[in-house]
């Protein structure tokens, strides 16, 4: 083995370990770094408007595109997570509060258990063979009572441990914004950058980073458009039947849209249910049709054209991709998923193009 061989080898060797410690030593830091990424990789088109108008001044170019973001994005969603979570302390106390007081106003199954009873038999019948009496049914709404004092407790521990950890919440949100403004700053010399560093090949390196921005961007601007209409429609559809908490749900129903097809139904079919068999059948028929013909539609329409068109993915792919990302990596697989599907399909692309015979190709 020549020794200039053998320095290649010792020096790959070394560049590994000196990359995995590197990584090991910021793995707490990933998901700030992944999410100012992302961002700047959203918001970049805006930022590209702003440089061109501020000329050489490129540092108040990314200040101003941080401003924005931070008016456009966290200030909304921080006022929307307050409306939250006031509903969500408001429907705990109604469910845990004590009937006898005169401010209770608690919310109250039996005359739905009442209506069940009296005009169901056969699911009476099928709950009774798979297990469930009549006494366990009287019982219904003390058990989900108590259900909803260990919920409360567990809410108030969650609470207790958040606030325990705002410190870290508010390092990682200032370290995002701070990484945010020189991902936006210095853009272009980072790409460069990795296209020098890269052993790929230039060509193949940019369309892999263009590839990448290109799913980001789609991806996130899907989710995140999808999202907002589904629980804004579904907060408004709550909000008109009489449902409480109608913010809460809505939110609920816009994290749920992450999950394409099903996400918000898993939240107003309930619904639906619950309002029929308390007897509001109005109500209840009028959530099934906007749920299924506006809310789903909504989903199929968006998704596909927000995110299928700009990856140039297949919508099982992506279904497929954004599902299991959310079971490897929580909240920040909706993006990671489906960036891991479309490299896998351009590197098996850039295979393809580098080992089919040409004679093969043009025949």
């Amino acid at each position: 083995m020549s020794s200039t061989v053998a320095n290649r080898i010792f020096f790959g060797i070394l560049l590994i370990i000196v990359t995995a410690a590197f990584l090991w030593l910021i793995r707490h830091f990933l998901q700030p770094i992944f999410w100012a990424v992302a961002l700047a990789i959203v918001f970049y088109p805006v930022h590209r408007m702003l440089r061109d108008k501020f000329g050489a001044r490129r540092s108040l170019a990314a200040a101003v595109s941080v401003i924005v973001i931070v008016l456009v994005v966290v200030l909304p969603l921080t006022a929307i997570i307050g409306a939250m979570a006031g509903e969500a302390t408001g429907l705990i106390q109604r469910i845990t509060c004590d009937p006898t007081l005169p401010d209770c106003d608690k919310i109250d199954l039996s005359a739905a258990i009442a209506w069940a009873e009296q005009t169901q038999p056969l699911a009476l019948e099928a709950a009774e063979r798979v297990g469930i009496d009549r006494e366990d049914l009287a019982g219904l709404q003390a058990r989900l009572s108590d259900s909803a004092v260990v919920v409360s407790q567990y809410l108030a521990a969650r609470a207790v441990s958040l606030g325990q950890g705002t410190l870290r919440l508010a390092v990682y949100f200032f370290l995002m914004l701070y990484l945010l403004f020189f991902f936006l700053r210095d853009a272009n010399g980072i790409i460069e950058a990795l296209v020098r560093a890269l052993p790929f090949g230039d060509e193949r390196e940019r369309h892999l980073l263009s590839r990448f921005a290109a799913v980001s961007r789609a991806t996130i601007k899907g989710s995140l458009v999808v999202g907002i209409v589904q629980g804004f429609i579904g907060g408004v559809l709550f909000a008109t039947v009489g449902i409480g908490a109608p913010v809460l749900w809505g939110v609920v129903m816009a994290l749920l849209s992450v999950v394409p097809a099903v996400g918000p139904s898993l939240v107003w079919i309930p619904a639906a249910i619950i309002l029929l068999v308390q007897g509001h059948i109005w109500s209840g028929l009028i959530v099934i049709a906007v749920g299924a013909l506006v809310i789903g539609l909504v989903d199929n329409l968006l998704r596909p054209i927000l995110v299928g068109r700009d990856t140039k993915m297949p919508d099982y792919l992506i279904l497929l991709s954004t599902l299991g990302g959310l079971l490897a990596f929580g909240l920040a697989g909706v993006v990671i998923g489906p960036i891991i599907a479309a490299f896998f399909l351009s590197v098996w692309e850039m295979a393809e193009e580098e080992y089919t015979d040409p004679d093969a190709k043009s025949g």
